[in-house]
């Protein structure tokens, strides 16, 4: 079975040092928390897609993580 997984601001791309590192965390904690592996990859993108608008290697919070889940529900 193949999922399509959505992804965030492609045109803003700044920074990509710790994206990897995002991805595998989010996962990590979500999986943990409960999700499906395709709930932990939407996380795990969501977060990915913050984190590389950022210079340096940066974390993906809480808020903005609902603030992006948040538009991505609204919008399907």
């Amino acid at each position: 079975r193949v999922t399509h997984i959505p992804v965030t601001n492609v045109s803003e791309v700044y920074d990509v040092t710790g994206a990897g590192d995002t991805v595998v965390a989010a996962m990590i904690l979500a999986v943990a928390a409960g999700a499906t592996y395709e709930e932990a990859a939407c996380l795990a993108n969501f977060a990915a897609g913050i984190v590389v608008r950022k210079p340096g290697t940066a974390t993906a919070t809480p808020k903005e993580l609902q603030e992006v889940l948040g538009g991505h529900h609204e919008a399907h």
